[in-house]
């Protein structure tokens, strides 16, 4: 691997137990500091694929992260280094307070008590959230849960995210804030959608699945620009133009 590939997916397949292909064939390269979306119509393998990049399922094939291959024996280094955020917060939060669940990969770091309080409160300031300490996950809203669910993950300081529909089932306000507090986070970013606006926002590639297999890997660019292959994948194509050139617009305006 070179310096700066973080990730190196080679012949990756994958089947579900009940023997249904999940992925076939599957090449892919990520590099430092890079944000890249999966999108795929249901069904297509992103969610699986992303769950290969910490070991939460493993295939026939080469996965390699931050030049550790996705094997047993290295599952536990690889967990700490990769920061998977499910779709649904209720996966990832367990414990009585928000405290409490985003001290809990830095407590199993074994950590220092104030190391880890410096931790947890680094993570929930990025997310928006200081002062919600001793509340309970129960009691938030959908978009605190996702925001409380990222902030488990950035306490761990890992070098790779993998968020998988991280603006699911969010209101146009909560999915906005959710955006920007994304935007912020410096680390290199694999994301699974199918929010096209969500995608443009965060992403400056896209990997296109369909039916297990990788189909496309452009520039988000050349994605909004190319209207049979957005059809293709369900996208409306005068939306897809407006964006494009409300995001040329937008890139020009910050370059003066």
């Amino acid at each position: 691997m070179t310096s700066n590939k973080l990730i190196e997916i080679d012949h990756l397949s994958y089947d579900y137990p009940d023997g249904t292909p999940a992925l076939r064939d599957i090449h892919l390269e990520v590099y430092q500091k890079e944000s890249i979306v999966i999108l795929g119509p249901n069904g297509a393998g992103k969610s699986t694929l992303l769950y290969h990049l910490n070991g939460t399922l493993m295939g026939e094939g080469e996965v390699i992260v931050l030049g550790i291959p996705v094997e047993k024996e290295n599952l536990k280094e690889i967990r700490r280094r990769v920061g998977l955020v499910f779709q649904s917060p209720e996966d990832q939060l367990f414990c009585p307070t928000v405290f409490d669940d985003v001290a809990f990969g830095p407590l199993n770091m074994e950590l220092d008590e104030n190391k880890v309080r410096q931790r947890v409160e680094k993570a929930l300031e990025m997310m928006g959230l200081k002062g919600f300490e001793g509340r309970s996950t129960h009691h938030l809203s959908e978009g605190e849960k996702k925001r409380v669910a990222l902030a488990t993950v950035l306490s761990m300081d890992s070098e790779i995210l993998a968020l998988d529909e991280p603006t699911d089932n969010l209101d146009p306000a909560g999915s906005r804030m959710l955006i920007e507090r994304i935007q912020s986070i410096p680390q290199t970013k694999v994301i699974v959608t199918h929010h096209l606006p969500v995608a443009v926002d965060l992403c400056e590639r896209a990997i296109l699945l369909y039916g297990g297999r990788k189909v496309g890997d452009l520039s988000i660019g050349e994605l909004l620009k190319d209207r049979a292959l957005l059809e293709r994948f369900g996208f409306d194509g005068d939306y897809a133009q407006w964006m494009y050139e409300r995001n040329v617009k937008f890139k020009g305006s910050k370059s003066k």
